[in-house]
């Protein structure tokens, strides 16, 4: 055979070969539509058709069918969305934003098939859809109004089928439209939602640190009381003691209770109740409120087969849910009353400070610096009356009185003890006092000896009844009016010679 004639039949056989070889890649992918290759023209699939320029749909009501539930969601006046079945419920805001946001977009699909037959129907799981969300909206006029308008109402029926594993897409079909649609991924994750992704979870929160008048707990033999002075921030323990509360600690009680999520709601009844031990809960809380029903909130554990599980019982009024929640929801209200003190060793109001008395103790001349300007009085403002009367350094002052305000015990101790000198607080003790215009005493502050074991930590007495442990790092108390005054330098020993 000749070298030409050679060279002719490799060519014949790889050309074979490459068309045998693309056959067989092809053979290996995924099967899709004829019609799904063609790639007819795209449509928008969920918003209602408008003019450009116009203003968004407004949807109203949702009915999601997936995953063997039926939910109906409806937009209330102020725009939250509320599950009005099978439950009543708020619902789950992000789930809801992102449904909405699918509904809403302008996304264009790729039309698949144009006239799909039966088979091709079950082939895309549209058939017996596997989810189908009916939408209604309104096109909302200039001024946003149109929700009573026939005219700008709009009802859209999504039917979602199966995912193409191809590329991920789901197919999906509106009513009344026979083309099958190839819509991204992401479609499904936002509108194939059962109930309770739909439902929110915040079983436990809803309540305000505003709205609320008291909140009193009982909890495994312990309780309290806190009582909300309205229209301020602060908080006051009533129960077991009367003392300040912490409002950062109250509102982080109130915050750690909204994130306990519910993690299931059984049908709640009366047998379910004492089964699960809420007859005799370990947590029993109610909430007053300005307005409104006060809530009562019972939590109680229970084990099945091995497993604890806490469950919660959300009642006002007629209204009650019961929901399981995480084990950590227990511990949420259940605090020592401890934590709910003030912190702060001194209790006063800084812009009431007329006048400030330093005890340097030891027996040494209290030093007192008194405001007497109206209102702040600018940097004039403070002056030392006594021992050596001058002008103060305002700022200096101001510090102090800053630092005051802001400090904290480290622990608390005995409570009213019998005897404050075994502390080494006594009338003479190092500290100070705090008084207003009248000369009314604000605060005191007392300080004792140090803390055994705990060179940094000192007794102290402040604006509660009970002995405190307090770091007075960074607070330095004035002990001489020298400290407090500005005091002219000391003369040259040439110019003190001069006569």
């Amino acid at each position: 055979m000749s070298a030409a004639r050679k060279s002719l039949v490799a060519l014949l056989v790889l050309g074979a070969g490459g068309l045998g070889f693309s056959a067989w890649r092809a053979s290996q992918r995924p099967s899709t539509p004829k019609a799904r290759e063609q790639r007819p023209a795209s449509e928008q699939l969920f918003a209602p058709p408008r003019a450009p320029g116009t203003q968004a749909p407004v949807f109203t009501h949702i009915t999601v069918r997936a995953q063997g539930n039926t939910t109906e969601l409806a937009r209330e006046q102020k725009g939250e969305w509320r599950l009005v079945a099978p439950v009543k419920a708020r619902a789950e805001a992000a789930a809801v934003e992102a449904l909405l946001e699918t509904l809403g977009s302008s996304t264009a699909s790729p039309v698949v098939n144009e006239a799909p037959t039966d088979a091709d129907l079950e082939k895309y799981g549209l058939r017996s859809p596997v989810f189908t969300v009916t939408a209604r909206a309104y096109l909302p006029d200039a001024r946003g109004g149109g929700a009573d308008d026939p005219s700008r109402l709009h009802t859209v029926t999504l039917h979602g089928g199966v995912e193409n594993t191809f590329d991920g897409s789901v197919y999906v079909r509106r009513e009344g439209d026979p083309k099958v649609y190839a819509a991204q991924g992401s479609v499904r994750w936002s509108l194939d939602k059962d109930t309770f992704a739909l439902r929110s979870k915040e079983l436990l929160g809803e309540l305000e640190t505003a709205s609320l008048v008291s909140i009193e707990v009982r909890a495994q033999g312990r309780g309290y009381l806190l009582e909300h002075d309205v229209g301020t921030p602060r908080w006051r323990l009533t129960k077991p003691v009367a003392e300040r509360a912490d409002e950062a600690r109250v509102s982080a009680l109130l915050k750690s209770l909204k994130e306990q999520r519910a993690l299931s709601f059984p049908e709640d009844s009366a047998p379910l109740r004492k089964k699960l031990g809420l007859e005799a809960p370990l947590v029993d809380a109610r909430f007053t409120l300005r307005e409104g029903e006060p809530v009562r909130i019972r939590l109680a554990q229970v084990t099945e087969e091995g497993v604890v599980r806490v469950h919660a019982l959300r009642e006002q009024g007629a209204h009650a849910v019961l929901g399981e929640v995480p084990e950590s929801a227990l511990t949420a209200l259940d605090v020592d009353v401890r934590e709910l003190k003030d912190q702060h060793v001194l209790s006063f109001r800084r812009e009431e400070v007329r006048r400030v008395v330093f005890h340097p103790g030891g027996g040494a001349a209290p030093i007192t610096v008194a405001n007497l300007s109206p209102g702040d009085g600018g940097t004039e403002a403070w002056h030392v009356e006594s021992p050596t009367p001058g002008k103060a350094q305002h700022f200096r002052v101001v510090s102090l009185l800053r630092a005051l305000g802001a400090l904290k015990a480290s622990a608390f101790g005995e409570a009213k003890p019998r005897s404050w000198a075994k502390y080494g607080i006594s009338e003479s003790s190092a500290g100070v006092q705090l008084l207003n215009q009248e000369g009314h005493e604000l605060a005191r502050l007392s300080l004792g000896t140090p803390v055994p074991d705990s060179a940094d930590l000192s007794y102290a007495r402040g604006s509660g009844p009970e002995v405190l442990e307090v770091r007075m790092e960074g607070l330095e108390l004035p002990r001489r009016a020298e400290d407090l005054t500005d005091a002219l330098p000391a003369p040259a020993p040439d110019e003190a010679a001069t006569p």
